[in-house]
């Protein structure tokens, strides 16, 4: 299958303007199992014009980020805790249950009646992680959660090889109209018959809701496309997340990082925000900036823009330490005047 190449355009680089270090409102409660502040950036997500949430991938909790960019109000950290069997939460290393964590990935949320629904995918990158959590009411003050294990969803995506190449690790997810797009990373470990690959595809978005709210049919997937997203010192740059659209753009962001595998993570030489189109087969990218006009080295895996009324230059990372011990960061960025166009 040919693979799409990005084309560099340095109109759409961006510059880091803020950071700030996550840590909940309510701070740390061992009944819980939360921490004092939020452990994982793994995907972030606009749930209205003030309200960003970040999903974890090693941290059963949803955080909710009240007043971003609200230059009236503070920033408010609100935590809510996924439904868990055992009241263990949290998933690391040094406790030797990190292959039991959901490893949320990839987020978004949908307008409803009810306020915005919020959708977390698990990477697929095991069979435990083939599971799905939806929080109605994501922004409310009474937000409800629930656990769906999505096998056949994850069967689908496997079935497909030139998605999901050596292995399967979906790290993004965007509405697209009717559709939802899925970003495949292509961070696996090559194996005598298959590569890694970087590669989107699309379900339509009313059918998957559907199967996810217990319908018996997963839907087929379609469109896939493999892309080419180039490398920075020699790594590959691979999706880390995806964002709504941009009129008939799809955002999306791509670090890269020296992982030997979907699992295991390493070092990152740079991190890219761009866009693409799927259906024309086009995409485009240039480097993010830190602070100092130096590359950013974070390992960025969320990307939010600004509401349709407010600055069109205006988005925001969250960034993951891999450090338990360290708070995710929200980074606010300056993008280029590319964005405009």
């Amino acid at each position: 299958m040919e693979r799409v190449r990005a084309r560099v355009e340095p109109s759409l680089g961006a510059r880091v303007i803020k950071r700030t270090a996550l840590r909940y409102d309510r701070g740390a409660d061992p009944a819980l199992d939360r921490p004092a502040h939020v452990r994982a950036g793994s995907a972030l997500v606009r749930l209205d014009a003030h309200t960003l949430a970040v999903v974890q991938d090693d941290a059963s909790f949803l955080a909710v980020l009240d007043g971003v960019g609200h230059t009236a109000a503070p920033l408010r950290i609100r935590d809510l805790p996924l439904p868990v069997p055992d009241g263990v939460r949290l998933f690391d290393e040094r406790r030797g249950n990190k292959a039991r964590k959901l490893d949320l990935e990839a987020c978004l949320a949908v307008e409803g009646e009810g306020g915005a629904l919020l959708v977390a995918f698990g990477s697929g990158s095991t069979a435990v992680r083939d599971r799905v959590v939806l929080v109605d009411g994501a922004a409310g003050r009474e937000p409800r959660a629930t656990v769906v294990d999505a096998r056949d969803l994850y069967a689908e995506l496997r079935a497909h090889p030139e998605l999901a190449g050596s292995e399967l690790n979906i790290e993004g997810a965007a509405l697209a109209g009717s559709d939802v797009i899925f970003f495949q990373r292509g961070n696996g470990a090559p194996t005598p018959a298959l590569t890694a690959v970087d590669a989107t595809a699309r379900f339509d978005r009313d059918a998957l809701l559907a199967y996810l709210r217990g319908a018996k049919v997963c839907p087929p997937l379609r469109d896939i496309v493999q892309w080419d997203l180039g490398n920075v010192m020699g790594t590959r740059l691979t999706f880390t997340d995806g964002a709504a659209r941009r009129g008939d753009w799809t955002g999306f962001l791509a670090c890269a990082e020296a992982s030997p595998d979907a699992t295991r993570d390493g070092p990152v030489s740079g991190v890219s925000i761009g866009r693409l189109d799927d259906q024309r087969r086009i995409a485009e990218l240039a480097p993010i900036e830190d602070e100092h006009g130096a590359p950013l080295t974070d390992k960025a895996e969320g990307l939010a823009f600004a509401a349709a009324d407010d600055d069109p230059r205006r988005a925001w990372l969250v960034i993951d330490r891999d450090d338990p011990a360290a708070p995710a960061e929200l980074l606010e960025l300056r993008l280029g005047e590319g964005w405009l166009t």
